[in-house]
Parts: C-alpha cells; structure tokens; sequence
C-alpha cells in the first residue's frame, strides 16, 4: 500500500495588533544625552509603538487573533491549535497560548504551547501549526507571535524594541479561503549567546 500523501497547507487568515501610543527615537536620546540626529542617521528609525495601560502581550495577541480568525471566515470553535511566540509572556509558568485558546473559545481539545525563540518564535509558531496541517491531525491552527519587547535602560535595544502582534490561520491549501499555499519551510539554527536572565 502506498504511503498517505502529505496535505498541502495555506495561509487561510491574518491579522495584527499595534498599540496606538509613540515614542520617538529623540525623546528617548534627549533622557541619555545622546545626539538624535545621530540616533536616527544610525538605525533609520523615528518612532516605536509602546503599550498602553492594560496592553500586554495577552491582549495583543488575542486581538491579532481574533482579526486572523475573522479574515479566515472560520469559527473560533474550529480552531483546533494555538502556538504563541514571544519574548514577553506575561506569567513566568501561566500559557499566553492557553489563555488566548480560552478567550478566543477555540477547540476544548487544543494543542497548545508558548515559544520562546528570540526573535523567530513567532515563526516557528507557523512552522509548527504547518506541520500539524500537513499530518492531517488539525482542520485548522492558529500561530501568533506577540511582544511587548524590553531592553536595559541605555541599550540600542531601547530604541527599537516595540510592542505589537502578528497572527495566522494555517489550513488545507484546498481551503475556499485560502490566501497563499505554504510550499516549503526552512529553518537555521545556532547556538548564539542572547540576554542574560535577570536576577530575582
């Protein structure tokens, strides 16, 4: 008997989540006495989104997914996966994913996980959802990388590091709404030194 040929797998919604609130580049080089003309000859950048009073990476990625669920034409219910990548999960054991699989009322019996991969955990969050499509174990699945980044007072991190979230719906290549088929995939990975835990 011939093997079970593999299902192709699309992008079937998206959505996202900026913060609406600023913070420009001169202001944050006016509190270090550093040149802002220079700041943003250097990183080409003017402004950087910041979360609001109750905005965190939970509610950025609920609304990334409600919107990704929403352009999907599906129902939450048919959800049946929820991967979230950040740098930023709010509670240190609590699953971001868990929590925004329960507010978005998805599937009861979801595989959930939270990633964390610097910067491609959303990425691998997608990889991951494309898998379970592809092995047929999920109808459909929902990959979202969320952040509301932090960097040391001072850091050239502190310029860039914004907050905001992506998400995808991830199904059958056959779907009526699907988007863009997802051929193929590739990851590299190496063992590069990153941030330090912080104490406490």
């Amino acid at each position: 008997m011939a093997p079970k040929q593999e299902q192709r797998s699309a992008i079937i919604g998206f959505g996202m989540s900026i913060p609406g609130r600023r913070i420009t580049t001169e202001e944050i080089a006016r509190q270090w006495n550093t040149d802002p003309q220079a700041i943003r000859d250097g990183i080409g950048v003017k402004e950087k989104s910041v979360p609001d009073a109750g905005q965190d990476t939970f509610t950025l990625a609920f609304e990334a997914g409600q919107q990704a669920i929403e352009t999907a034409k599906i129902k939450s219910s048919q959800i049946s996966a929820v991967f979230v990548g950040s740098e930023s999960h709010p509670y240190a054991v609590k699953p971001t994913s868990g929590m925004v699989a329960a507010a978005l009322e998805c599937d009861p019996f979801c595989h959930c996980a939270d990633l964390e991969f610097a910067c491609k955990a959303g990425t691998a969050g997608m990889q991951i959802v494309d898998c379970f499509v592809r092995a047929g174990q999920v109808q459909y699945g929902l990959a979202i990388g969320s952040d509301t980044a932090q960097s040391r007072p001072g850091d050239a991190l502190e310029y860039t590091a914004a907050a905001g979230a992506a998400a995808f719906v991830i199904g059958s290549a056959s779907d009526r709404n699907a988007l863009c088929r997802i051929d193929k995939t590739l990851s590299f990975t190496t063992d590069t030194p990153d941030f330090w835990r912080a104490n406490g």
